[in-house]
């Protein structure tokens, strides 16, 4: 027969009563019954009602409570549905009166049913009893259909029931299904979601402090974090971090560490006031991201200057023993040993114990969903109520790594964020899995161009004192007097109307001449430590005399109520707590600050007394005194001593003198194509000063112009019919072949010539009357001093430079007798 729930004020406040209920407790208990007695009943229909109750405010109390109210009503069948193993355990000790978990104030004593009793004779009984209140404690894996491969007990057939237990929950016209974590069974995941609805209850009330998001529109009660922080029913979450930047695991762990021992004095100190109270200790709960790395901190946290005691160290998985899951359950017990807990995603939600003090999440905080419920587990008061106490009335999350955006959650503990953002988890494997879409940054646009083409061809110029033109824009007719041809330097109507101009390369076989081109670089002089005095030093090591603190920051979560009843949530930066070091002996400190000199210096055998030499009178100036081998540094003072030593040998460095240096880099010669468009013979024709020749028997390209007819015009034609000349190219102003100089700017010969033994030699003509002006000879000096370097250096070849006068010129007959006259270098 099916129950009609009514709303019972007198009820429900006889209830609240002898539960001892909360405020919020209590209301979540009205609002669900009105809820149920405002539902119509119809066929295949049943109501879904979800309460979202803060963590640690009590939905074990609401849960119980809802049982007695139902039971009055005339319900006899409530199945509890849990979401694993530990919560499962815990739901059976808030029913069982022997427990320190019991939860006490129920007027209809029920009988519980399991998965390891339900075929006792007894329970047979009892479900065959139409009087009897009976209470189901189920996993919801133990309920969800078979396959071919996995058989379930309840749906298998009964000889005390004559039926399967499945069934039987099915047909009960008044069974109530109360949904522990309720939003693990949302109707996305469908075979939970079977399980459950298919039983087609009288109602389903689901419990959670972190609904989905799909079923937002079932709540009938929220009641916030923030609100039970407010209102003081939970513990203040409390940010740890440090501000120097350190992140790593290890440090982490041992800071939380600290922080227990700090917390196990304070509770202690407390008790001493109030014997009356059970003899809680803090325990540290550290969440990892893998079981393999939960066994890794489990070792880490077993060593000394940590919790320092395998067996108080406890490592709860999907893969522990019962010992563990019964260590686990016995953990808020004075006899218990354990000091700190490791998990992976076991612990995550549902379990409750009140002497979590300090929470290390050594995995991503995806979530607002996932910090919740992390935070969950150290939020129950140890003593049920306020103490006044900081250290006991608060949870320290350590997150050294993430605290900047656990802070900007704040506000998330205020009011449920409907729109929540794509949730990364990691498994127990340490595999990612996804819920919602991630957002994918657009791959962009390359910032800058990438040049893979050559450069423009140079433009005209006018020519320098030296008088050379690039010929590579030439075009238009040689008029008849000889005057210098039209050079184009923009677009005209007479041009874009001609046909373009023929571009000509080497000639035949002619080689590429490799011109070895002289740069000139500032560059600093070579360092040696020997540069650094040992009063320098000691004046570095004199900042580290004595021993610098770490302190482990801590920011308050401070939820207020005002007189609107609106919650604010505030940052409270509390009382600093510093954090232990380890401390290291000096020679440790030696070899260390020793390495961070040679992070920066050459390491040779010099080098290295100098260093040891720097370290002495560095740590002379931190207060060693030579020959105490027993001193001690903490690790902070060791850090900021090797960053001190890096600025002393960095400063150094940077003071060096700078020096010029000289280096030859290969220039390919000529550059190619050149513009042909009309030229004169160099054989038929009269020399015509920048107008384009061509004829050539050694020239490398098909023309070449000159300055002037005395000197460069004569040489041209002394190399091209010279029997020991190869090859010869003429170079001009502003092209690729220079020689830098230190105060004429870049030198520009005018010919470079191969001869037949592969020699190289750089000509250069110069008139009678300019050829003993003073910058002429320091131009002359410098490419003497450059032919030397060339052929010192070995790579380039054999290089000559020859300074030839229009008389040189004009008394040679032959290359040779040029040699002899100019006696090059």
């Amino acid at each position: 027969m099916t129950v009609d729930i009514n709303y019972d004020d007198a009820l429900i406040n006889e209830i609240a009563a002898r539960f001892d209920l909360r405020d919020p407790n209590k209301r979540a208990l009205e609002a669900v019954v009105k809820s149920l007695a405002d539902h119509a009943p119809a066929e295949n229909d049943f109501p879904e009602l979800v309460t979202d109750l803060a963590t640690g405010v009590g939905k074990t109390y609401l849960m119980s409570s809802l049982v007695d109210y139902v039971a009055a009503q005339g319900v006899r069948h409530v199945l509890v549905v849990t979401p694993g193993s530990v919560i499962q355990n815990k739901t059976l000790a808030n029913f069982d009166a022997a427990s320190a978990k019991y939860v006490a104030g129920a007027d209809h004593e029920p009988v519980v049913i399991t998965p390891d009793n339900f075929r006792a004779g007894a329970v047979g009984t009892a479900l065959r009893d139409p009087d009897a209140l009976k209470v189901f404690v189920f996993n919801v894996q133990q309920l969800i259909r078979p396959t071919d491969k996995v058989s379930r007990k309840v749906r298998d057939i009964d000889e005390n029931l004559g039926d399967d237990l499945y069934s039987y929950l099915e047909q009960a016209d008044d069974l109530l299904v109360i949904a522990d974590e309720h939003h693990i069974y949302h109707e996305k995941a469908k075979a939970f979601s079977g399980a459950i609805r298919e039983l087609h209850p009288l109602a389903l009330i689901g419990l959670t402090a972190t609904p989905s998001k799909s079923d937002l529109g079932k709540v009938v009660f929220h009641y916030t974090l923030g609100e039970a922080i407010a209102d003081g029913h939970v513990k203040t979450p409390v940010i740890v971090y440090r501000k120097d930047g350190t992140k790593d695991e290890r440090t982490q762990l041992a800071d939380a560490c600290h922080l227990v021992r700090k917390k196990e004095a304070a509770y202690q100190q407390f008790l001493a006031t109030r014997p009356d109270l059970p003899q809680i200790k803090p325990v540290l709960f550290v969440v990892c991201s893998s079981i393999d790395h939960s066994s890794e901190v489990g070792q880490t946290l077993a060593q000394e200057g940590f919790i320092g005691d395998p067996a108080a160290v406890l490592e709860i998985t999907s893969q522990s023993s019962d010992e563990a899951l019964a260590a686990l359950a016995a953990c808020e017990t004075p006899q218990s040993p354990i000091r700190a807990i490791v998990s992976v995603n076991m612990l995550r939600e549902g379990w409750d114990v009140r002497n979590i003090a300090v929470i290390v999440a050594l995995r991503r905080l995806a979530s607002q969903g996932l910090t919740e419920q992390i935070l969950g587990r150290g939020l129950r008061l140890p003593f049920g109520a306020l103490t006044q106490v900081a250290m006991v009335d608060q949870v320290d999350l350590v997150a050294h790594d993430s605290y900047q955006q656990l802070l900007a959650q704040k506000d998330a503990l205020r009011e449920r964020i409907e729109t929540a953002p794509s949730e990364v988890e990691v498994d127990e494997q340490g595999a990612a899995t996804t819920a919602g879409n991630l957002a994918v940054p657009d791959p962009g646009l390359p910032t800058s161009p990438t040049n893979v083409g050559g450069t423009a061809p140079a433009t005209e110029e006018e020519p320098d004192s030296h008088g050379g033109l690039q010929p590579f824009t030439f075009t238009g007719s040689e008029d008849g007097d000889g005057a210098a041809p039209t050079l184009f330097t923009e677009e005209t109507e007479h041009r874009i109307a001609e046909p373009p101009p023929k571009q000509r390369g080497r000639v035949g076989d002619a080689p590429q001449i490799v011109f070895p081109r002289r740069v000139a670089r500032m560059t600093f002089a070579s360092f040696s430590l020997s540069d650094i005095p040992d009063g320098d030093a000691q004046a570095a090591g004199a900042r580290f005399i004595t021993e610098i603190p770490t302190f482990l920051n801590k920011d308050a979560l401070i939820a207020t109520r005002d007189d609107h009843d609106d919650i604010t949530i505030r940052v409270a930066p509390q009382q600093n707590v510093e954090a232990e070091q380890l401390y290291l002996g000096i020679d440790t400190i030696r070899d260390d600050l020793t390495a961070a000199i040679f992070r920066q210096a050459e390491e040779s055998a010099k080098e290295k007394r100098a260093a040891r030499r720097i370290t002495k009178a560095f740590l002379k100036g931190a207060g060693v005194v030579t020959g105490d081998e027993t001193a001690e540094w903490g690790e902070n003072r060791r850090q900021q001593a090797i960053g001190g030593m890096t600025r002393l040998i960095t400063a150094a460095y940077s003071k060096r003198r700078r020096e010029m240096t000289y280096e030859l880099e290969p220039v390919t010669l000529p550059i190619e194509p050149v513009i042909v468009d009309s030229f004169r013979d160099a054989y038929s024709d009269a020399f015509v000063k920048h107008v384009p020749f061509a004829g050539w028997q050694r020239n490398i390209m098909p023309i070449a112009s000159f300055d002037a007819g005395s000197t460069e015009w004569k040489i041209a034609h002394l190399l091209d019919r010279d029997d020991n000349i190869a090859w010869w190219l003429r170079l001009y102003t502003n092209g690729p072949a220079f020689i830098p100089t230190s105060q004429d700017g870049h030198y520009f010969p005018d010919f470079v010539a191969l001869d037949t033994d592969g020699s190289h030699w750089l000509i250069e003509g110069k008139s009678d009357k300019n050829a003993n002006d003073a910058d002429v000879l320091r131009k002359k000096d410098t490419a003497e001093n450059w032919a030397r370097s060339v052929r010192d250096d070995g790579e380039f070849g054999n290089w000559h430079y020859v300074f030839a006068t229009e008389t040189h010129i004009r008394h040679a007959g032959s290359w040779t007798a040029l040699k002899v006259a100019t006696d090059p270098e």
